[in-house]
This record gives structure tokens, C-alpha cells and sequence, in this order.
């Protein structure tokens, strides 16, 4: 059982008053709060020990490339990886989709092949797929959520067809919570020989990762949702899938040698690994992921599991608030809105002002606001510092809200 106190204790940000209240920040769907190792490890990297990486021969070049070099074999072990070679560095998962869409998509897909999407998805895992769409005239079908907003695997698999040559799937909804089953799509007889993308981005905060027990072939996750930096990121790829890729973009350590006449690239994954990296971020992401592994992601999904419970249970409660997404298999993501005039955005004002921070808008997640029916929501979403208390103080000004607004 965690102790929540102590892990309070790490970020020194939560001790921070907005306006005359006590911070309680319940936006971590956006981005979480940085624990005093990550804050520590990216000022050391900075302040003693910051050089370029590879190729470098001096002992600060040296450091630097070992320190940065470590991250990739710690987010091999967090995601289950086989080799640490199967990882590449990205500054986020949006950058990570976009590396799969261009340089397998563009070598993989042909006019008329199928991409099945869900309708739950981010922004991120949309975009990069209606480029090609516009490039190569590939078909994206969608799949939509149940009326509790889950999302079964046979759902996503009877929409296969002879034409589907990838199915790029969110593991949890960012706006609704909802875990979708990725293991049970990766292992039916239908997906045998269909790539599978993981948008790992929600996912991999909340619950233990095991890429190969999945068997997909790409999972995608970011640092600044992993208590890690902003701009840091990685890209699970398969040996197999790898194989199908090549660079999109050139220069830095992606190349091994340039002529007049040819370029000769480097092997992966550094290959896919253009211009200088975000080194300091990537090695703040190493400390980030050693902090979750030394607290234990079964502790945190344990606490975050009671307090998912805890929270739909005090939301349930009031009648005059639409939570949307009912499902029991969730992360502790919610979204909701209000009856009469309370618009997402003024709910969120005012609970700013009380010092309770969530999410208004549509969430980079549009076609899953068009198919609720609704402009907006809120959204709060939890982290391993988050509180039973801090559900309460939630509903407590969400009252204020409400007799404030009607």
C-alpha cells in the first residue's frame, strides 16, 4: 500500500498554494508533476555533466552518451522489450507515430489498403494517418465505443477486412478512462499477420506494460506523462517491423557515412534517430522510470484502482453532472459535464480559483466529442499522488459550481 505522504513529499510542486488554496492538481492526463529525482537528475546533466552525445572523444561527451545511452535499456525493461535496440528515442508519442507513419506507412500501405482506428483516439493517432490518406489514398475505418464507452476487442476485429493492413489503437481513452484489451486484438487468428500500433501514452502511467505478452508490434509512450520531462519519449518497434522501415529524416547519428555520390545509414535504432536528441530530457525520463519502478507499477495501479472507485462513486452522486464513460475496466480518467449553464470552461475557471486544477475542451480528441454529442467536458484525471481527500475536495467545489452557476 502506498504512503501517499511520502510520495507527496517527492514533488515539490504540490506544495505550491494557487490564489489562497492549497494546489490540487488533477490534470495529469495532460502532463503529471515531476518528482525531485527527475528535477535532480535533469540540473546534474546540466550542470555537470552536459556535452553532445556520440562521436564524441572527451570525458564530458563520454558521460553524457553513457547516461543517455542507459535510458534506452531501462525503457527496454519497463515495456518488455526484447533488445533495447527495438527502442527509439523520440521527443513523445506524437513524434512516435509520426516516425510509423512515415516511414512504414509510406513503404507498407498502398491506395485502398484499410487502417482501422478507433474513434476514442487522441489527435496524435489520427493526423498522422489522414496524411496518408491525402498521399496514398489509404482508407481509415473507425470503430466506435459502447454507450458505457469501452471498447471490446471483438468489436475492433470484425470490422477486418482483406484490405486492413494496420490497426493503430489507444490502450486507454484519454478523455474516457477506458482500457481496451489490446493483448486479446494482437492474438486472435485475425491479426496474424496485420500490424498492430499501441498508443501507449495513457496507458503505460497506470498499469505494468509487457509489449511481447501483448504482441504488438508498435507501442508508443511520453515522457511528461510519466513523470518525466516534456519533449522526451519512446518508440517500441519490432525487429520484424523495423526491417520494413526506412529514415524519414537525415543527419546526426542516423548516418554512418556521407559521399558525394551515397549515404550509408546507421543501424537501428539509431537510424531512426535524426539530429541532436533531447538528451537531458531522455536521461530525466531514466530517473522518472527508475522512480516508478522503485515505488512498483502494481502499487500504483493498486492505489489508483481504489481511488478510480472511490471518485465514480462520489461523481455518480451528483445528480446534475454527466460523467461520460460508465465502463468498470478504467483508468482513473474522467470526463464530465454539467446540467444548465455550467460550459466546461467556465467550470474549470472556477475551480481554478479554489485551487483544484483539471482539463477543459475537447482534449485533442474531437471525433470522440462529436460522437458524445457534446463541444466540450472536463476532465479529471489522477496520478499516484492523488488522494482520496483530494476527490472530495473535488466534489466539494464542483457544488460551489453548480449553486454558483444555476
Amino acid at each position: 500500500m502506498l504512503n501517499i505522504n511520502e510520495i507527496r513529499a517527492e514533488f515539490p510542486i504540490l506544495k505550491k498554494r494557487i490564489y489562497d488554496s492549497q494546489l490540487c492538481y488533477l490534470d495529469n492526463g495532460a502532463s503529471a508533476q515531476k518528482p525531485r529525482v527527475v528535477l535532480e537528475a535533469i540540473n546534474r546533466a546540466y550542470s555537470l555533466e552536459y556535452a553532445n552525445v556520440h562521436r564524441g572523444i572527451h570525458f564530458l561527451s563520454n558521460t553524457a552518451t553513457d547516461r543517455f545511452e542507459a535510458v534506452r535499456e531501462k525503457i527496454q525493461k519497463f515495456l518488455g522489450a526484447d533488445s533495447s535496440d527495438e527502442i527509439v528515442f523520440t521527443s513523445g508519442t506524437t513524434e512516435g507515430l509520426n516516425l510509423i507513419s512515415n516511414a512504414w506507412g509510406q513503404n507498407n500501405l498502398e491506395e485502398g489498403d484499410e487502417i482501422i482506428l478507433s474513434v476514442m483516439e487522441h489527435h496524435a493517432n489520427i493526423v498522422p494517418w489522414h496524411f496518408l490518406r491525402e498521399k496514398k489514398g489509404v482508407i481509415l475505418k473507425w470503430v466506435e465505443p459502447r454507450s458505457d464507452g469501452s471498447l471490446p476487442p471483438e468489436d475492433v476485429l470484425k470490422v477486418i477486412s482483406a484490405r486492413t493492413k494496420l490497426i493503430a489503437i489507444t490502450q486507454m481513452s484519454n478523455v474516457l478512462g477506458s482500457i481496451v484489451d489490446v493483448k486479446k486484438i494482437c492474438e486472435s487468428e485475425l491479426t496474424r499477420h496485420i500490424p498492430v500500433l499501441v498508443d501507449g501514452s495513457q496507458a503505460a502511467v497506470h498499469m505494468k506494460i509487457d509489449v511481447k505478452d501483448i504482441g504488438c508490434d508498435f507501442y508508443a509512450i511520453t515522457g511528461h506523462k510519466l513523470y518525466g520531462p516534456s519533449s522526451s519519449g519512446a518508440v517500441y518497434i519490432s525487429k520484424s517491423r523495423m526491417e520494413e522501415m526506412t529514415p524519414f529524416m537525415g543527419g546526426g547519428a542516423m548516418i554512418s557515412e556521407v559521399k558525394r555520390e551515397s549515404v550509408t545509414f546507421n543501424a537501428a535504432p539509431h537510424i531512426f534517430e535524426a539530429g541532436t536528441p533531447g538528451i537531458v530530457e531522455m536521461i530525466g525520463l531514466g530517473a522518472a522510470i527508475d522512480f516508478i519502478q522503485d515505488i512498483g507499477i502494481k502499487s500504483i495501479q493498486d492505489h489508483e484502482l481504489e481511488l478510480t472507485r472511490y471518485a465514480q462513486d462520489e461523481l455518480d452522486s451528483l445528480s446534475w453532472l454527466s460523467t461520460h464513460g460508465s465502463t468498470l475496466e478504467k483508468g482513473a480518467i474522467f470526463s464530465f459535464t454539467m446540467d444548465g449553464y455550467g460550459h466546461p470552461h467556465d467550470i474549470s475557471s472556477i475551480l481554478d480559483r479554489k485551487g483544484v486544477a483539471v482539463r477543459a475542451g475537447q482534449h485533442c480528441a474531437q471525433p470522440l466529442m462529436d460522437y458524445l454529442g457534446i463541444a466540450a467536458s472536463c476532465r479529471a484525471s489522477f496520478a499516484m499522488y492523488n488522494s482520496k481527500k483530494e476527490v472530495d475536495i473535488l466534489i466539494r467545489e464542483l457544488k460551489y459550481c453548480h449553486e454558483l452557476l444555476n
